[in-house]
């Protein structure tokens, strides 16, 4: 595994290796925290079809280059497209996360989120749909959305209340706090906290651990597991979809962003 704060211009989005069984994929946007903007969106969406039909990669792990893991959507691009009331800035980066939450869930490797960095918003959602989380004590999460007139998407409406029930969830949602990697593990949203120098060693370790083992039993586990979720969870991704557009498409959302680059509270009026 591999997180170097490599130039987004001077490599692909999503950086691909196979070791021993192993793939390791690294979100490659890290000078704008490895948000998701159509480009990478597409990249995770593609990778993981193909990854799906590789029978010599055993266990994914997933990460982000640089200081984060992802800021979840790149809100520049969203809050452009915010301004001139086009939706083509937003939509197609919903519709491939969809494709791309729903193909992480269901390929047959196990899928291993390494949190290195803040998971916020869709960023968390990513980590979320992974089998397995482990962090860095550094890592924060959130579900942010609210503070910019958003609806949670990238499936995070459907994998948060598993973990830590409707309540929780709805506060979460309800507050767009964000917390640390000790309470995210109390919550039971990461397997494991471990010292950020030592998670790159961490993660391939198990990971090897995880490729070692038997292929056809640890499939059977996963499609046990997750496989019935398919139609639930692609009914939930493309609810949160609409939900989406709509809440875009809102003075709340415009009124957000704006907040957000300006450094100030929003005053939301609900319209």
């Amino acid at each position: 595994m591999s997180n170097p704060p490599v130039a987004a211009s001077a490599a692909p989005v999503l950086l691909e290796t196979i070791e021993n069984g192993v793939a390791f994929l690294v979100m490659n946007r890290p000078d704008k925290l490895n948000s998701l903007n159509s480009e990478l969106a597409t990249a995770l969406n593609q990778t993981f079809e193909k990854i799906a039909k590789n029978d010599a990669v055993r266990v994914v792990v997933l990460t982000g280059a640089g200081r984060a893991f992802c800021a979840g959507g790149d809100l520049a691009a969203i809050g452009k497209g915010r301004e001139a009331r086009d939706s083509k800035q937003l939509e197609p980066i919903l519709r491939m996360g969809m494709g791309a939450m729903l193909r992480m869930r269901m390929i047959p490797q196990p899928v291993i989120a390494a949190v290195n960095g803040a998971a916020v918003g869709a960023g968390m959602n990513v980590a979320l749909a992974a089998d397995i989380r482990i962090a860095a004590e550094e890592a924060v999460f959130g579900q942010t959305f609210v503070k910019v007139g958003l609806f949670p998407d990238y499936g995070g409406t459907y994998f948060l209340p598993q973990l830590v029930g409707s309540s929780k969830a709805a506060e979460m949602f309800y507050t767009g706090d964000i917390i640390d990697a000790q309470t995210a593990l109390k919550l039971g949203l990461v397997n494991r906290v471990v010292p950020g120098a030592q998670l790159e060693a961490e993660v391939k370790k198990f990971a090897t651990r995880l490729a070692a083992g038997p292929p056809i039993a640890i499939r059977a586990v996963k499609q046990t597991l997750f496989g019935s979720e398919k139609d639930a969870l692609g009914k939930a991704l493309e609810a949160e979809v609409q939900h989406q557009m709509r809440c875009f498409a809102s003075e709340d959302c415009l009124e957000g962003i704006r907040a957000f680059f300006e450094k100030r509270p929003p005053t939301f009026k609900g319209r």
